[in-house]
């Protein structure tokens, strides 16, 4: 089905991050119930920072009614190193060391870093192991095109913080776009994270706290949907529109294509669109399924 080609595997939880900030037991918890779930084929990578891979694996070698794994086990763990990228890179191998030898996880398939210059993006690949998908997250306020050939350099994907807990962190429509489109001019796979909880662009509470203040956050599937037509050759200018869309009745998913307002996608332009959008972070998973639900998008 249409939504499925374009959200497939897409969404990486991210419980244990802001604004959720779950503990250990109850993050994993959540993930084995979305893998056990209908909706397991929106389920991407459960998200762990280098620094909680010990507590992770305490609490996976006591899960034993319903060990992680499941359809998605190959590709399991993201994992997000910090600043010391040499005392994560041993934490991650210990984890992985530990994980292979006791057999109950999938494995680490991709680790996440941030990197501001192309000399950091160069001494950050030469620490990181290559074994995995590593996913630099760089700052999008300028043209970012000599970090993006630095991450094409070296073998490298992208990453996009595309919003946070405060409406400052949320990049102007622009800046998005123009990341979005130097990575599919330079043909560097890429994924966004932070603030993607709904399906389209409006005002939305930054937190689950009561009395949360909102902001205009950006929508999973404007952020999808403008890199599929931005693939297909849709000009900048109208991809800021759908970038900026928030009307749910301006798009509209059929067996065989998308349409927004007067521009068509077909299934096979999606699934092209996906070899460059890897996936999401979100700190929840039920919610953009729940809004996708109230939508009535999920039969598409």
């Amino acid at each position: 089905m249409t939504l499925r080609t374009l959200l497939a595997q897409a969404i990486d939880y991210a419980g244990l991050f802001p604004p959720a900030q779950l503990d250990m037991p109850g993050a994993v918890a959540e993930y084995e119930s979305y893998l056990a779930s209908s909706d397991a084929w929106a389920l991407g990578r459960f998200v762990v920072s280098a620094a909680r891979l010990r507590e992770l694996a305490n609490v996976a070698g006591e899960t034993t009614a319903n060990p992680l794994g499941g359809p998605h086990a190959e590709r399991q763990l993201t994992v997000v190193l910090g600043a010391d990228l040499r005392a994560d890179v041993e934490r991650l191998r210990a984890f992985s060391d530990q994980a292979g030898s006791e057999n109950w996880w999938g494995g680490v398939d991709a680790v996440e870093l941030r990197a501001s210059t192309p000399e950091a993006i160069a001494d950050a690949m030469r620490v990181v192991p290559d074994g995995v998908e590593r996913y630099v997250e760089i700052p999008v306020a300028g043209d970012p095109t000599l970090l993006v050939r630095a991450i094409a350099d070296a073998g490298a994907f992208a990453k996009v913080r595309t919003g946070g807990t405060t409406a400052d962190a949320f990049p102007a429509s622009d800046h998005v776009v123009q990341f979005l489109a130097t990575c599919l001019r330079e043909e560097v796979p890429f994924k966004a994270t932070a603030g993607l909880h709904h399906p389209l662009r409006g005002e939305y509470p930054l937190t689950y706290d009561p009395g949360s203040a909102c902001g205009r956050m950006y929508g999973f599937l404007n952020v999808f949907l403008a890199t599929a037509f931005l693939a297909a050759g849709l000009d900048a200018v109208d991809v800021r529109r759908m970038l900026d869309e928030s009307d749910p009745n301006a798009v509209t998913f059929s067996r065989t294509e998308v349409a927004w307002r007067n521009h068509r996608l077909s299934v096979d332009h999606l699934a092209q669109s996906r070899r460059f959008l890897t996936s999401f972070g979100s700190c929840s998973f039920r919610e953009p399924i729940d809004d996708l639900t109230a939508l009535g998008l999920l039969s598409a």
